[in-house]
This record gives structure tokens, C-alpha cells and sequence, in this order.
């Protein structure tokens, strides 16, 4: 096992950890301000991650590298990031987990169509197995309490999300495999921050974010979920696609959603039965073929 699918697999689970933070967070604050806070978070703890690693001189990237940068963060983190957020609010972690289970097919059709990867007949198979296991520990028989209406427009906002995130981050693969990948990092977020508030000023918008934000929240949380999910986890996000290729990483990233049925099962005092167990089972052993072959 390589360095690329350590760091898809540790993002899978550090983000897994702070997708169980930003449902508890997501009861009192909305997901746009959410989302707000947790990427101003990140580019501000990725400033002094650039000056002790990188250096303060801006790489050399050309005008069509820095528009395909910010696009990718204002789809893939202001867009997709919010929608994403959206869709476990209105209809909780396990139907956000089928919906996000769209992302390695999306990351798969635009890198086959743009970068021209292909997966070999095994990683195929382990991709199967992949989202076998995620759709099996996902997938709820019994009626949920949770409004049809609400559950319609999570699944939009869900596949919208994920689509928009497979968007960015193809985009930028062969720019992070290129150039400063600390300062791609960083210009992705700026991109995305600054999508969000040109947005949200010019609106009325703007008075209720700040009115959101000026309301008792759970800071701690917030803080501690927001480091895992917009700065750790998307430093092991990106490094794995920097070293591996992106239908790959996608693959690994999915097990995410097991991660997040075991550490609710530890951490929330959910049931985990059986169903549950051979998921997550065909979940880990589809990666353990992904990454042998």
C-alpha cells in the first residue's frame, strides 16, 4: 500500500469523523454559514502550513491554471460543500450516505472522459464491492419519521453536491499533480470563500448569517469538526489524488461511509446489526482490492 491510498483512506476517516460533528452542529447552524465558517477556518490554517513548507512566493501558475483553481473551489467547496451539508440536515447521515455513494461513479465518467484513466477488470471488481457495502450499511427498510418533501430535496441537493465535487476535483488533478500543492489547496479555498461571499453580501442574506453566527452555538464543535473536515481532510483528500489517480482515490474515499456507521455505533450509541457488519465488511474488502491490484 502506498502513500496515495494511505492518505484516501485516512481522509475517508478523518472525514467521517467530522461528518458525525457537523450533524450534531448542523441542529442550531444553517449549512451555508456551516460551511462559511469551517473553509475560513481552513485558509486561515493553511497560511502558516504554506510559510513553514512552501515559502510565501506564489508559484508560477499560468491565467488558465489560477480560473481552473478557483472554479474548482467555488464548485467543490462553496457549492457542493453547502449542498452537501443541506442534504444531511434535511435527511440524515445514512440517506446522505446512498447519495454521496454517487461520487466514485461521477469522479470515474469524468476521468475516463477528461484524463483518460481506465480501471483494470480487479479494480472493477473492488469498486463493485465498494458500493455494494456502502449501499448494503446505508440502506433503511422501515419507514423513516423524516418528511417525503424533505427527503426529495435532500437526494437533490445530495447528487448535486457530489457531482460538483467530482467536477472540482478533476479539474485540478493534473494542476496538483504539478504545481505547489500546498498553495492549490489554499487558492481552492480562496476561490470557494470568496464564491460564498459574493453571494451572500449584496443580499439580505448577509444580516441573517451574521445573526446566525452572533446566536449561542456549539463553538467547540464546530471548530473541531470544522479543522477535520476543511483543513486535515482535505490535505489527505487532495494528497491522495496527487499520488493516485483520481478513479482510484475516488473508490478508497467511499469508505467514508462505513467509517461513519462504526464511529456513530462508538461514539452516538447507534445500533450497528448485521446488515450493518457485512457492509462495512464488502466496503473494506472492495478497498483492500483496490489497492492490491
Amino acid at each position: 500500500m502506498g502513500w496515495g491510498e494511505i492518505f484516501a483512506l485516512s481522509s475517508a476517516l478523518t472525514w467521517s469523523l467530522a461528518v458525525i460533528l457537523f450533524r450534531r452542529s448542523g441542529e442550531t447552524l444553517p449549512a451555508f454559514e456551516l460551511n462559511l465558517f469551517k473553509n475560513c477556518l481552513g485558509m486561515v490554517l493553511m497560511i502558516p502550513t504554506i510559510l513553514l513548507l512552501d515559502g510565501w512566493v506564489l508559484p508560477d501558475y499560468t491565467a488558465t491554471e489560477l480560473l481552473l483553481v478557483f472554479v474548482s473551489g467555488l464548485l467543490g467547496i462553496a457549492l457542493a460543500d453547502t449542498w452537501y451539508l443541506k442534504a444531511l440536515n434535511l435527511m440524515g447521515a445514512s440517506r446522505t450516505g446512498i447519495v454521496s455513494s454517487l461520487y466514485s461513479p461521477f469522479v470515474i465518467l469524468l476521468s475516463a472522459i477528461f484524463l483518460g484513466e481506465r480501471l483494470v477488470p480487479w479494480q472493477w471488481l473492488g469498486f463493485i464491492l465498494v458500493m455494494a457495502g456502502v449501499l448494503l450499511v446505508t440502506w433503511r427498510r422501515k419507514q423513516s419519521v423524516v418528511d417525503t418533501a424533505d427527503i426529495k430535496r435532500g437526494v437533490i441537493y445530495g447528487a448535486a453536491a457530489v457531482f460538483f465535487m467530482a467536477v472540482g476535483i478533476v479539474m485540478v488533478k493534473e494542476i496538483l499533480e504539478t504545481r505547489s500543492f500546498l498553495w492549490t489547496v489554499e487558492l481552492r479555498l480562496v476561490g470557494g470563500i470568496s464564491g460564498m461571499f459574493v453571494f451572500v453580501l449584496p443580499s439580505a442574506r448577509w444580516q441573517k448569517v451574521k445573526l446566525n453566527f452572533k446566536q449561542p452555538q456549539p463553538w467547540l464543535t464546530i471548530t473541531f469538526a470544522s479543522f477535520l473536515g476543511a483543513y486535515l481532510a482535505l490535505i489527505l483528500w487532495l494528497a491522495g489524488y496527487k499520488l493516485i489517480e483520481a478513479s482510484v482515490a475516488s473508490v478508497l474515499n467511499e469508505t467514508n461511509v462505513a467509517f461513519i456507521v462504526l464511529l456513530a455505533w462508538l461514539m452516538l450509541g447507534e445500533q450497528i446489526n448485521r446488515r450493518k457488519l457485512i457492509g462495512v465488511t464488502l466496503t473494506l474488502g472492495g478497498v483492500i482490492i483496490m489497492m492490491l491490484v
